[in-house]
């Protein structure tokens, strides 16, 4: 038995299947969508941070031309509030108590943004007139907005029955060991810093269709998701039904980081005004609505702190981190500083760690998982105190890391917060990186830059990543009638290359070009369970499923080939789209094949790779800039990676995945920042405050890697939809630091680093 390799197969460039309706205008988002008799809605949102209101009366705008329906707190008690389970166990043992979503407020507004009342009407426009006519009497509190102050003995508290703005406290590793290892140590070099809080931006801003059928009767929700399953689910609580009676239907999806797991409140209301109407009702979110209340990332304080011996050897880390919640805690909000610690250690060989987390309430919007989602926060922390490490020392940048790294002979490697770090070859990549980026010659750049007047760095960062997290994600695939495949499978492409990745590896089990394979995502009626798409898990756990999906098929398709041509199925091999017997022109065709099955069942296959520990990416960035100290401006002249990913499925989507990340971690570093003011108003609330970097902010990258294949995952893949994050923002900041440090001996600036600030930085430095 023979299968013939296919032309666009595991490891091939093959260009996206997806884009040609993209950009023809053919994409169908869920705002494209409008049913017959559809209505629209608006939300009222709270202009203060911390407010207590009564709504007087809402008859005015119940009165109000086109308006069909006016919500209130008060006509929500069947709804249950969206309720996070992500609360980890704290150091006694037990669980801090949840402050959970309502779907609107009932007498008390915890942040900017927060949802007062929901009206539908003919259009948005009219709901929004509306929205005036409403009588609410706002009391307006003292409101905590900093992350740095929320535990200050005089801060305004959010709950106040707590106490406390404290809404959790975590710890990792061994606190005595720790602390021995600092007592012996030659040197202790400590870092502090915040990483700055972040506003997801994607191109599709949220929406939401929400329909009741009363013939079948069950709601139908329509919106852009990372996974239709966990929603329904959600949503099923809420409102006190089966899962059965929603269906959840997610269609092209304009980008989603993350933020758009979430099951957020606008979801639920469409659903209830759809069946109180009658006929349905959407909800399209603006550009400030996004800034203003979808759940945005990062924003911690951090202290690091590394002991060493006399040689530079890493002896102890100590992390203390504060972790911003916002006024809720979101759907998988407090699991994410948890997670991302786990990871402090990095890359290095680290005998002893003590970390403590708080996690902490503030009059902001809820934070959750932004790509990444904790593990670039942990790479920035020790990528950063490594380079502090080294000025301390005395030492190289590599040299510090390459003495500290964890050796290829220490693996399978149990790092101090019990992760499993199956394969690496660290020193690997960042040598092979230097050499791209000609780390060596970096002087002779240095020289050209400063006859010109400028300022020049370069800064690296070696990381690694815990993604494709234990669990699986079952994928089927069909024969249909005219010869081409369907695959159904739980995941959700937001513009990753889902259907040209998944095609690519079925097409290897059946040989078939890849434009004959149909994926089918983000529909609760097509699969009874899915996980979605989040932390990296869609190919590795995904693309093995259907691998195997594709290998239960292709020896359905011999066996019914067999018995049609009479002949053993092992004397059966797939090729371009048929089965024929070896070494003779006797063949049938995969249409004929699905014409001669007996039964549904034949023309089905399904796969199902349940992994039992995370993959672990990792790799170095390499980042050069160049800065004018008379502005503080900064340009990335350089930027080279080398990833460690594993097996790779497509090079063109991975370097596309990688090329949007390494973006995004890099205007986290330079320009991206949401700001707070002491009253909680949002300072950064449009584009015209929130800076996002452009194509021109960054050179050509030079992408490559070096890869080891995991022995975690049955096809060796690691996953890479969030390295490129993880790596970047410590790479350019590191070089922003390294410039600074020659040049003027600045060893610290706070991300992003701005042309203010670094401007800012200089004049103190000089005295000017």
């Amino acid at each position: 038995m023979t299968v013939a390799t296919p032309k666009f197969g595991m490891g091939a460039s093959v260009l996206r299947l997806e884009d040609q309706a993209f950009i023809t205008g053919k994409g169908r988002y869920t705002d494209d969508i409008a049913p017959s008799g559809v209505l629209h809605g608006y939300v009222v949102r709270s202009p203060f941070a911390n407010a207590r209101f009564t709504i007087a009366s809402v008859e005015a705008a119940k009165a109000a031309p086109g308006v069909h329906l006016v919500l209130t707190g008060a006509d929500l008690g069947h709804l249950r509030d969206l309720t996070s389970t992500s609360m980890k166990r704290q150091p006694d043992g037990t669980k801090a108590p949840t402050r959970d979503i309502p779907i609107l407020c009932r007498d008390q507004a915890h942040y900017v943004g927060d949802a007062v009342a929901f009206i539908v009407a003919d259009t948005r426009a009219l709901a929004q007139d509306a929205a005036d006519l409403i009588e609410i009497e706002y009391d307006g509190l003292d409101a905590a907005a900093g992350t740095a102050t929320a535990l200050d003995p005089d801060a305004p508290l959010v709950w106040p029955e707590l106490g406390s703005n404290r809404a959790f406290t975590y710890r990792h590793g061994d606190r005595a060991k720790a602390d021995a290892a600092f007592a012996k140590a030659a040197k202790i070099t400590r870092i502090e810093f915040r990483n700055n809080r972040l506003v997801a931006n994607f191109v599709e801003t949220r929406s939401a269709l929400g329909e009741w059928k009363p013939d079948e009767g069950r709601f139908v929700l329509t919106t852009g998701s990372q996974g239709v399953h966990s929603v329904q689910k959600i949503l099923a609580g809420v409102f006190g039904i089966g899962r059965k009676q929603l269906r959840v239907v997610t269609p092209d999806v304009g980008g989603g980081f993350g933020t758009k797991i979430f099951v957020y409140r606008e979801y639920a209301l469409v659903m209830e005004a759809a069946k109180r109407l009658g006929r349905p009702v959407k909800w399209t979110g603006d550009r400030n609505e996004h800034f203003l209340t979808d759940a945005q990332g990062r924003d911690n304080v951090a202290v690091g702190q590394m002991a060493m011996d006399e040689k530079g050897r890493f002896l102890a880390l100590k992390v203390d981190l504060i972790a911003n919640m916002g006024a809720y805690i979101s759907q998988y909000g407090a699991e994410i500083p948890h997670t991302g610690t786990t990871m402090s250690t990095g890359v290095y060989d680290i005998p002893a760690l003590d970390v403590e987390v708080v996690g902490v309430y503030t009059n902001t919007c809820p934070l959750d998982a932004y790509r990444g989602a904790g593990r670039p926060e942990a790479a920035f922390l020790v990528e950063k105190l490594v380079d502090a490490c080294a000025r301390d020392m005395g030492l190289g940048r590599d040299e510090i890391r390459r003495l500290n790294f964890i050796r290829p002979e220490q693996f399978p490697y149990r790092t101090p917060t019990k992760r499993l770090y199956d394969v690496g070859e660290f020193d690997g990549h960042m040598t092979l990186a230097m050499e791209h980026a000609g780390w060596k010659s970096f002087e002779d750049r240095l020289a050209a830059s400063k006859k010109a007047g400028r300022i020049r760095g370069i800064g690296m960062a070696t990381y690694i990543e815990a993604c494709a997290f234990p669990g699986s994600e079952p994928a089927f695939v069909e024969l249909n009638g005219d010869g081409t495949i369907t695959l159904k499978i739980g995941t959700q492409t937001t513009g990753q290359g889902h259907a040209t990745a998944y095609a690519q590896i079925v097409a290897e089990k059946l040989d078939i070009p890849v434009d004959r394979i149909v994926t089918r995502q983000g529909d609760t009626d097509d699969l009874d369970e899915g996980e979605g798409t989040g932390g990296s898990r869609s190919i590795p756990l995904g693309g093995v499923s259907a691998s195997r999906a594709g290998d239960a098929l292709a020896e359905k398709i011999r066996r019914i080939a067999a018995d049609e041509l009479e002949t053993s199925s092992l004397d059966i091999e797939l090729h371009e789209g048929a089965a024929r017997i070896v070494g003779t022109d006797r063949s049938m065709s995969y249409a004929d094949i699905a014409k001669a099955a007996k039964k549904p069942d034949d023309l089905q296959g399904m796969g199902e790779f349940v992994q039992d520990e995370a993959t672990y990416p990792n790799g170095t960035h390499i980042c050069e800039v160049e800065i004018d100290p008379e502005t503080g401006e900064t340009e990335v002249v350089g930027y080279t990676i080398v990833d460690d990913f594993g097996v790779t499925v497509n090079p063109v989507l991975l370097a596309g995945q990688v090329h949007g990340g390494v973006a995004q971690g890099i205007g986290q570093a330079l320009c991206e920042d949401t700001v707070y003011g002491d009253d909680g108003q949002l300072m950064t609330a449009s584009f015209m405050d929130y800076a996002v970097p452009r194509a021109d902010s960054f050179p050509f990258f030079r992408f490559g890697t070096r890869n080891v294949p995991s022995t975690t995952n049955a096809m060796g893949i690691k996953g890479a939809g969030e390295a490129g994050t993880i790596g970047a923002a410590p790479a350019a900041l590191n070089a922003v630091t390294d410039a600074l440090w020659r040049a003027y001996g600045i060893g610290h600036v706070e991300m992003p680093a701005t042309p203010a600030r670094i401007w800012t930085a200089i004049q103190s430095a000089t005295g000017n």
